[in-house]
C-alpha cells in the first residue's frame, strides 16, 4: 500500500482530487466495504455506510490535511460514517452520492467485493464475532485484520463525546480478547483449557 500512498500523496499535492478519490476507492476501498461488512453483519447496513463513507470521502478530501496516513484518515471517515448510520440508519438511504464518478466507483466495489469467503474455521470464528458489540468488533478489526498501530486504532475510533488513547485502546482490546476466548470455551471451540 506504500505505492498507492505515494500515488495518492502525488495526486493531493497537484490538486486533482477527482484522481485521488478514484484511486482511493479503488485501493482502499474493498478493505473499507469488509471493515463496514464486519460491523454492520447485514449487506444493506454495509451498503447504507459505504455510500456514507463515499460521501465522506468526496466532501472531506479537499481539507485533507494529511496529518494521518491516508488509510488511518479513510478509517476514520468508515467508523464515523458507521456511527452515523447507526443513530439514523435510514437517513441516507436512497440518496446518491454527490459524483455520478464516485456512485459508479463505490458500486463496482461492492460488486467485485466478496463479503464472506469463509471456511468452516472461519465460519466458527465469524459467528463469535458476531456476538460482540461493533466497537469490539471495529477494534478486532482494525487491529487484527487491517494490522493498524494502537495509536491509528485510538485515531479511528475516537468521537468528540469519547476520546481514545493508544493505551486505552490496548486495554480494550485485551477485554475484547478475553471476552473471545470465553465464548470459544463456551461453545466448546478451545480444547484443554
Amino acid at each position: 500500500m506504500d505505492a498507492l500512498e505515494a500515488e495518492i500523496a502525488r495526486l493531493l499535492e497537484t490538486n486533482e482530487l477527482r484522481a485521488a478519490a478514484a484511486a482511493i476507492i479503488r485501493g482502499y476501498g474493498p478493505a473499507i466495504l469488509g471493515y463496514l461488512a464486519s460491523l454492520a453483519r447485514d449487506p444493506d447496513r454495509a451498503d447504507d455506510a459505504f455510500s456514507q463513507f463515499c460521501e465522506d470521502l468526496w466532501r472531506g478530501l479537499p481539507g485533507f490535511r494529511r496529518d494521518a496516513s491516508v488509510r488511518t484518515w479513510l478509517y476514520t471517515l468508515a467508523w464515523h460514517a458507521w456511527l452515523r448510520n447507526e443513530r439514523d440508519p435510514f437517513r441516507r438511504r436512497g440518496q446518491p452520492l454527490a459524483s455520478d464518478d464516485m456512485s459508479r466507483l463505490a458500486a463496482d466495489v461492492r460488486s467485485t467485493t466478496a463479503l464472506h469467503l469463509r471456511s468452516e474455521a472461519k465460519d466458527a470464528v465469524a459467528r463469535l464475532r458476531q456476538q460482540l458489540t461493533p466497537t469490539e468488533q471495529s477494534l478486532l478489526v482494525l487491529r487484527i485484520d487491517r494490522r493498524l498501530s494502537w495509536s491509528e486504532v485510538a485515531s479511528v475510533m475516537s468521537t468528540s463525546d469519547e476520546p481514545l488513547d493508544a493505551q486505552t485502546a490496548a486495554k480494550r482490546f485485551q477485554r475484547v480478547k478475553a471476552r473471545l476466548r470465553k465464548l470459544a470455551e463456551d461453545a466448546g471451540l478451545l480444547e484443554g483449557h
